[in-house]
């Protein structure tokens, strides 16, 4: 009796099924990483926000004074730039008090275009206040 050797591999309809597969879950899953990573990226200008407000207050406390210049809070530059450049924040004086404005910058602007700005000001409102500051 002849013995047929079977032959080890993949047919093309089995190629082609595993490529489909992968291809439909990275299309799900691409989209959702990219909010995650926006979303984790933007935890960078809630926490400058609250931080730099923190400094406003004691600075008021100290001079009884507000400042819209973020140098003189001892911070860098003004506009103060986060510490991975994902978003600018400056200050604008109003009704005796302050607004801090976090602005997102390239490439956080486009992956959050919902949250392009974040604010704050010294009541210790949010704005905006949906979704954009997490709870």
């Amino acid at each position: 009796m002849l013995k047929i050797k079977a032959l080890n591999g993949f047919t093309l309809v089995e190629l082609l099924i595993a490529v489909a597969i992968v291809s439909i879950l990275a299309a799900v899953a691409l989209p959702s990483y990219t909010d995650f990573v926006a979303r984790s990226n933007r935890t960078e200008a809630q926490r400058e926000l609250l931080r730099i407000a923190n400094i406003q207050e004691q600075l008021y406390v100290d001079t009884r004074a507000y400042t819209d210049d973020m140098t003189a809070l001892g911070l860098d530059n003004d506009p103060f730039i986060t510490e991975n450049s994902y978003y600018s924040i400056d200050a604008i004086l109003a009704n005796e008090g302050f607004v801090l404005t976090a602005t997102a910058l390239k490439p956080q602007k486009s992956n959050d275009s919902n949250c392009p700005t974040l604010s704050v000001s010294n009541t210790g409102k949010k704005l905006p206040v949906n979704a954009c500051w997490e709870q």
